[in-house]
């Protein structure tokens, strides 16, 4: 196996042995940008040199006995809109084109700290206000979208460009990317994960996680972005795991909202990963829904007014250096009044409590994370089997967006493909600051039947 294939537990693993060195790690993986991200277009900019620098004083520190932990020496990629000082942080926008951080976001600050090597920043969806990143193309098929807005993080895990990579998640950024590139993707408990120095979306709504391989990878990554190694043994451990024995938790299958306007074969692939997780002891509990109706507007109630108002100066400045998509968005938002964004949060209040209440019954949720595998490119539009039409961009947010108004923590991970080899994945959600239940439950899945694999990228 090439070092640009391994697992980040694989990696980390082999480093602390002595098997491999951070620097031919690093060196791999670049190797692996340069030959496939010409089509793919994960990256908005690489910066080679300085991550081989910093693979070579990690060589050093690791010889010298000075491991940091299992980051160290791990070159991984970063959205760009999380800032490091010095770097542009454009998130891929002409408005930004010349911005420049003064300083590095704390969640960069922790992963330098935990040794980790920076290979440079991903695409993202303009201001990640939008669910295909555009100008990024699917790690499994060039001819459909990568989702978004962390697609270019997503298809660098995929494709071997990074051994992870930080997204971040507003109304399923991370984990409808993540889903349709056939990884993991996890979204934490709101405010677990800082997000100083990451370019706002929709503050109230926001979140920073990783995009990994396996689950164990997205554990270990989560860990050092809530500062666990620095805090010790007492420090929320987001890497125990149980095995393959899930004895003793319920877990909640929705009767409805999430398995109504689904394709048929993400049903069936789902339902088949919640049955897997029976036999590995769960007891499966049928659940409802709370507030189903109510979700899309609540979730567009907040995140537009807020969107809008961190936009509101360069909106009226340089409305012209937006994308159309996105500036549409933009403006929409100065139409919303206090009083509907007031009822919006309103909803979100009363939509809290009614989780809270399902969560009285079960430990976690397993559903699909979108409704549908990877759409062409393109496509604006599509049908439901009732004859229904729906927005490509409403279908990716629809199950993604209940995590988000609540905070509750959600894991995206594959569990099948579609008739086109297209990944299929299962969201797995658990109550505020259960991470470490849901990473649980995602490992023992992921222990007792496999990964999905990865996608077969012609080199450029």
């Amino acid at each position: 196996m090439r070092p640009f294939e391994l697992t980040l537990a694989e990696a980390a693993a082999a480093v602390g042995r002595g098997e491999l060195s951070p620097v031919e790690l690093t060196r791999s993986v670049l190797e692996r940008i340069g030959a496939v991200d010409r089509q793919l277009r994960a990256y908005v900019s690489v910066v080679g040199e300085e991550a081989l620098r910093s693979a070579a004083r990690a060589a050093d520190e690791i010889a010298t006995g000075r491991h940091r932990g299992p980051l160290h020496g791990i070159p991984y990629g970063l959205k760009d809109l999380v800032d490091v000082a010095g770097m542009p942080t454009t998130a891929s926008s002409r408005v930004r084109a010349d911005h420049i951080a003064e300083e590095d976001s704390t969640v960069v600050t922790r992963l330098t700290g935990a040794g980790a090597v920076l290979l440079g920043k991903t695409h993202t969806h303009e201001f990640a206000y939008g669910l295909t990143t555009p100008q990024t193309r699917n790690a499994w098929d060039r001819d459909r979208v990568a989702g978004g807005s962390s697609g270019g993080s997503a298809v660098a895990v995929a494709a071997g460009a990074a051994t992870f990579a930080l997204g971040t998640d507003t109304g399923g950024s991370i984990r409808v990317p993540a889903a349709l590139n056939g990884i993991v993707g996890f979204k934490p408990t709101y405010g677990l994960v800082p997000t100083h120095g990451v370019t706002s979306l929709s503050w109230s709504l926001d979140h920073v996680g990783p995009l990994t391989r396996t689950v164990r990878d997205a554990a270990l990554v989560l860990s050092a972005l809530t500062g666990h190694e620095a805090q010790g043994p007492t420090g929320p451990d987001m890497t125990r795991t149980h095995g393959e024995d899930l004895g003793g938790l319920r877990i909640g299958v929705p009767d409805d909202y999430y398995f109504d306007h689904v394709d048929p074969e993400v049903e069936t692939a789902v339902r088949r990963a919640i049955a897997r997780m029976a036999d590995l002891g769960a007891e499966l509990v049928g659940v409802q829904t709370p507030m189903a109706r109510y979700v899309q507007a609540t979730q567009w109630g907040l995140m537009v007014p807020e969107a809008t108002a961190y936009h509101e100066r360069t909106l009226r400045s340089v409305p012209e250096l937006y994308a159309p998509d996105v500036r549409v968005l933009l403006e929409a938002g100065e139409l919303v009044s206090a009083g509907d964004y007031l009822r919006a949060q309103r909803a979100r209040a009363l939509m809290r409590q009614a989780w809270m209440r399902v969560f009285g019954q079960v430990d976690v949720i397993a559903a699909p994370t979108v409704p549908m595998t990877a759409a062409p490119a393109g496509q604006n539009a599509v049908e439901w089997a009732d004859g229904t039409t729906e927005s490509v961009s409403d279908a990716y947010v629809r199950l993604s967006a209940p995590a988000n108004i609540t905070g509750m923590p959600s894991l995206t991970l594959p569990v099948g493909r579609d008739h086109a080899g297209l990944p299929i994945g299962m969201q797995l959600m658990a109550r505020p600051m259960g991470d470490a239940t849901v990473l649980r439950v995602g490992q023992a899945y992921e222990a007792a039947h496999g990964r999905l694999g990865a996608p077969a990228v012609v080199a450029a």
